[in-house]
């Protein structure tokens, strides 16, 4: 007698099915990216951001969904967390990118002056996170004011200065020389505060273009200003540490760095007293040192 075999149908396997991507979940994922182009915009203080948030981290399908209309839109994402909200910043052929010769057009009629406010953001970004170690940390808090960023690239302009006679470069080549070399110049030729009929700062005076590129800065979600001391005092946010980050490998950032005037010992950071300081313009109540 044959033993009795009972044949089932094999159990079927369950495949991966992964859900249709909603006209409501493209509407989410791009009212997230216009979120995060609203830089002064918190999490913390609007729920729908926030929860929006939330599902980008627990919900990869949506999360890839609000990646692709970033990208579409010529953005990239720096980062997507609560304490930054989702940070993007525009790639070069972005309709949202800024031209810094657009926007120091929009701040001076003086086409020469692009170099003076190109270098006025680059001291700001030095001087808020000196070491590699202040951008790496998510907590640290990056401080520096209008007067102090002056008073530093007129102290790096003298270090420039130094350089060329060093190396028997030319002093006074064409104002149309890209980099930091011509830039110095420049800026060491003008004043540095000056002041209109009603006491007010001039915007052409170096302090007016230092306040111009901070004023940007806090327009845009980079800074928040904590006071009218030197000038006005700002504080880093996490939306700036996360920019700088991105053009930490810059020449000229990296150039501005490597001159040491500012140095960095015991963990606080604040400018090296000039060898002499009869033929420095350093700015008045420049506001040092510039980090807590």
């Amino acid at each position: 007698m044959s033993d009795h075999v009972e044949w089932s149908e094999p159990e079927a396997v369950a495949s991966p099915v992964s859900a249709a991507v909603t006209p409501a979940d493209t509407a989410d994922a791009a009212r997230l990216v216009a979120f995060g182009l609203q830089p002064k915009l918190q999490p913390a203080r609007d729920q729908e951001y926030a929860e929006l948030l939330r599902r980008y981290r627990e919900d990869p399908p949506f999360a890839r969904l609000a990646d692709a209309v970033a990208t579409g839109l010529g953005l990239v994402v720096l980062e997507v967390s609560p304490r930054a909200g989702m940070a993007v910043t525009a790639a070069e052929d972005s309709v949202f990118a800024v031209r810094m010769g657009d926007y120091a057009r929009r701040a001076s009629a003086d086409s020469g002056d692009r170099f003076l406010h190109g270098l006025a953001h680059l001291a700001v970004a030095a001087l808020a996170f000196p070491r590699p170690e202040d951008l790496a940390d998510d907590g640290y808090i990056g401080r520096v004011s209008v007067n102090g960023v002056d008073a530093f690239v007129r102290q790096a302009c003298r270090r420039l200065e130094e350089r060329a006679e060093e190396q028997g470069e030319n002093t006074d080549p064409a104002t149309d020389a890209p980099g930091l070399e011509t830039a110095w110049r420049i800026w060491a030729r003008r004043s540095s505060a000056g002041a209109t009929k009603d006491a007010r700062r001039l915007a052409g005076s170096t302090t007016g273009i230092v306040g111009k590129a901070a004023a940007f800065l806090t327009d845009s979600g980079f800074l928040q200003r904590t006071g009218d001391d030197a000038g006005g005092t700002y504080r880093t946010t996490a939306r700036y540490q996360l920019q700088v980050r991105d053009m930490a490998g810059s020449a000229a950032l990296a150039e501005l760095l490597e001159l040491g005037v500012v140095p960095v010992t015991d963990g606080t950071a604040s400018l090296l007293p000039p060898d002499g300081t009869d033929d420095l313009e350093l700015a008045a109540d420049a506001g040092l040192p510039f980090h807590s």
